[in-house]
This record gives C-alpha cells, structure tokens and sequence, in this order.
C-alpha cells in the first residue's frame, strides 16, 4: 500500500494565510500560533453554502462524502484557460463508474507560485463537463487550479459551481502533486475541519495506491459511503 499526500502546504503569506506566536516555550513553556485562514485556502472544499446552491455546510456534509474510489485522468500538457469539456476524459467518458470520484491532473500545482497564471490563467470546467459529472452522480469533482472556473468572471465562476453544488458534486480545489500517482483508479479522500456552518474549509487530501479502491468504504442509503473495518 503507498499513501501519496497531494495536499499543498499552508504557508503564512501565502493568499489568505497569516499566522502569529501566541505562546513560546522560552516565555510560556510551549509553542502555540493563532492561524487565520480563509475557508478557501490553499486546498480546500467548497460546501454548497458557497455558492448558495443548496442547504448544504461543511459542517454537515457526511465523511462518506468525503471519501471513496476515484479515477484520475491525466490532461497534461494543458494550455492556460483551457475549456475542460467532456472529450477531455477520452474513454472514461463511457467506462466511469457512477458515483465514484474524479481527479483531473493537470499540474497546475507547479504554478501555485505564480498567481498570473495559477489564478488568472487556471484551466476551467466547461458547463457540458459539469452536467456530465452531476449525470454520472461524480461524489467529488477534485481539480489542481484553486478554483474549477475562472474567478475573474463572476457569471461563469457562478454558474459552474452552481452545477455541480446544487447537482450534490462535492468539488476540492487545489490539489497538488497528482503527477505522483501511477494509477487510473485509487483511493481518495479529502478531509475537512467541522466548522458550524462553514461554505468552505482547507483539507488534507490524500491518495492510496496498492488496494482495491473499494476495499475501505461501502455503500449507504444518501447514495455516500461508510468506512469499513479492515478485515
């Protein structure tokens, strides 16, 4: 079994990360930081609060939800911008099991520190990619750019995440590092904090190659999944 993190670090500086000593082992006897984040830092969950597309909050989103087999199709090379439509997926198109999860790899990650391209240039879904996805019932919709459209068009940004939340798709943005993966079907998961309430919250994405996908999880009656026991 091999455990791959694609989970960017949360760096202070970074967009919508700050931090501050609250406490010192030298003055107080530990180590302690206030870290202030923005729910859509670095990678992240967007719960359909977000977008107001359904009663929806992190908070209450099943960890079924959050977690289960997933396919991963690899779009490198990928131009800047690119409309992401259905013929992108090539054979998975037809060969996609209902209600698994989907990663595109693109390895935007590599520009994460380049927000001209990483925010401004960021491959988008297009709307055919997003019916398709809510169609097949795609549990979690995982992309590397920080947002699966582009955030300098409110109408489009708007209307994709609108799709896909209100369609019941969980989406995370940001991974990173899916160029590590050397399979076409893996366990994924992207946990969440519990904030009450909350449209969106950092994660810590990870993969597992090496097992049947499905081993770890089975299914429930909101159509999620539940961990099993390992036998």
């Amino acid at each position: 079994m091999r455990l791959i993190d694609l989970t960017l670090p949360l760096t202070p500086g970074q967009r919508g990360v700050s931090t501050e000593s609250k406490y010192t082992v030298a003055r107080d006897g530990w180590n302690a930081a206030t870290w202030h984040l923005y729910s859509h830092a670095g990678t992240h969950m967007d719960s359909q609060l977000h977008f107001d597309a359904g009663p929806e909050t992190i908070d209450t989103k099943p960890l079924g939800k959050c977690l289960g087999p997933a396919s991963v199709v690899n779009l490198t090379p990928l131009a800047p911008r690119t409309l992401l439509t259905l013929a992108h997926l090539g054979s998975l198109a037809s060969s996609f099991i209902d209600g698994e999860s989907l990663l595109l790899r693109t390895d935007w990650h590599r520009h994460a520190a380049d927000p001209a391209i990483y925010r401004d240039g960021l491959p988008r879904i297009g709307e055919e990619l997003a019916h398709w996805c809510v169609a097949h019932r795609v549990k979690i919709l995982g992309v590397e750019p920080p947002s699966i459209a582009d955030v300098n068009n409110l109408p489009e940004v708007t209307r994709i995440h609108k799709i896909l939340l209100g369609g019941g798709v969980t989406i995370v943005e940001g991974l990173a590092y899916l160029d590590q993966l050397t399979q076409s079907r893996v366990f994924f998961a992207a946990l969440p904090l519990k904030l009450a309430a909350g449209d969106g919250c950092p994660v810590r994405a990870f993969a597992v190659e090496g097992i049947d996908p499905t081993a770890l999880t089975a299914p429930t009656s909101d159509g999620s999944a539940a961990l099993l026991s390992p036998s």
